[in-house]
């Protein structure tokens, strides 16, 4: 066989993300929700007829993933390493544009905190992933890897999220990934993904039902300034978010 067919399809791929209508399908996807080729015809901007032959060729290209439920089907992203490949390639490209049209409420939202694929992302997500490595909760070490301290397991264990139970990924329990729009490191992996679950139990964040948005609700707030230092205030330009850690209970 010759040696060139066993390549990565690098060609491919890029060619099948590269179209804008298909680019916008698969980042309507980055939150790891299912949806139907309607909701993704309309993000794309395109009739049906034309989303249901973009939705083929990402499915052929193994980007995709579909899932059968009566007579719909709701697609949804092959694995969380494709929302890993699509946050890595917005980051590629010049870092501010001379003009810049002032973002609408729906980007300033997922700017702020968003689901990437299942952990959190946006500005919140770099915040408190920088609030863990300087309060010594997770350090980050070689191939993108974050490590838990003992401290860390400490205090996510007062959370109620038992680290030693988590089920280590390709890049162990707990993942660096590249946020797109704060081009600094957030926290991904099973680690990242069991987190953000119980921030939403906790009732400290609240994900948006038709958006990838995150919010923060007024007694997560309170939480996050008494656990790890960080404030609304903290976050605005500028500011330094606070890395003091309390590690009681509620």
């Amino acid at each position: 066989m010759n040696g060139m067919n066993e390549q990565p399809r690098v060609s491919a791929t890029a060619f099948l993300i590269a179209d804008p209508a298909r680019a916008a399908m698969l980042m309507a996807l980055a939150d790891g929700r299912a949806l139907p080729a309607g909701e993704l015809a309309y993000a794309a901007g395109v009739t049906a007829q034309t989303a249901s032959s973009h939705l083929a060729k990402l499915l052929d290209g193994g980007l995709l993933a579909v899932e059968k439920e009566g007579r719909h089907r709701y697609y949804r992203l092959a694995d969380a390493q494709v929302a890993a490949l699509l946050e890595s390639l917005a980051t590629v490209g010049a870092r501010a544009p001379v003009r810049r049209k002032p973002l609408g409420r729906e980007a300033q939202q997922l700017r702020f905190a968003r689901c990437c694929y299942d952990h959190l992302a946006g500005k919140v997500g770099v915040a408190i992933t920088g609030c863990l490595t300087h309060a010594g909760l997770i350090t980050a070490e070689a191939d993108k890897r974050f490590a838990v301290t003992p401290a860390g397991i400490e205090w996510f264990g007062e959370l109620g999220l038992d680290v030693a139970a988590l089920k280590p990924g390709r890049h162990g329990i707990a993942r660096q990934c590249l946020d797109w729009t704060e081009r600094e490191h957030h926290l991904a992996g099973p680690l990242g993904v069991a987190f953000l679950e119980l921030l939403c139990e906790r009732g400290w964040m609240r994900r948006a039902p038709a958006s990838r948005a995150v919010q923060v609700t007024p007694r997560g707030w309170l939480d996050l300034r008494k656990r790890l230092g960080l404030t609304p205030e903290s976050l605005a330009p500028g500011a330094t978010a606070g890395t003091s850690v309390n590690a009681s209970n509620d």
